[in-house]
């Protein structure tokens, strides 16, 4: 029961927070973090808020927090899952809500098994980077996209093709 009131306040929020970018149209800083388990799986997200489909581990950074203590913080918190081996691997310039947005994107390693609380987070699994899951989020697919680039991805050539 609370879970599911916790999941309405999100909702609401969400929607809330949109439309105050949208007026508002102040520049957003946040991570993405792209983790993968030890078979090289990538591991998603679905929200119990926000548009449907899947996502990457991420969010704001706090203040007086540096982009890869916020993506690791983002990662348990969603998650459950530790990070080893953090790595950032740059910016990537988008819009959020009408609001120009840097995502900073992270990428490390965890042996954990995902544990989300059920309330932001309603699901998260692994999934091999040939055979990810639909809906995939547009945002989502442009910064695999980055960091496949930048990373030797055993599973860029089959997806690729």
């Amino acid at each position: 029961m609370i879970a599911q009131l916790h999941r309405v306040a999100l909702r609401l929020a969400h929607r809330l927070r949109h439309r105050w970018r949208r007026w508002r149209g102040t520049p957003l800083e946040g991570v993405t973090m792209i983790a993968c388990d030890l078979q090289e799986r990538v591991l998603l997200v679905r929200h119990s808020y926000g548009p449907e489909g899947w996502f990457l581990p991420g969010g704001g950074i706090r203040r007086g927090e540096t982009p890869l203590q916020a993506a690791v913080r983002e990662l348990r918190e969603e998650t459950g899952c530790t990070a080893d081996g953090v790595q950032s691997l740059g910016a990537f310039e988008d819009e959020v809500s009408g609001s120009p947005h840097t995502a900073y994107i992270v990428t490390c390693l965890t042996a954990d098994e995902p544990r989300p609380d059920r309330r932001e987070v309603v699901e998260a699994r692994f999934f091999p980077t040939h055979s990810l899951p639909e809906p995939l989020s547009p945002r989502t697919k442009a910064r695999l996209a980055f960091w496949r680039e930048r990373v030797n991805d055993p599973g860029a050539q089959g997806a690729a093709g």
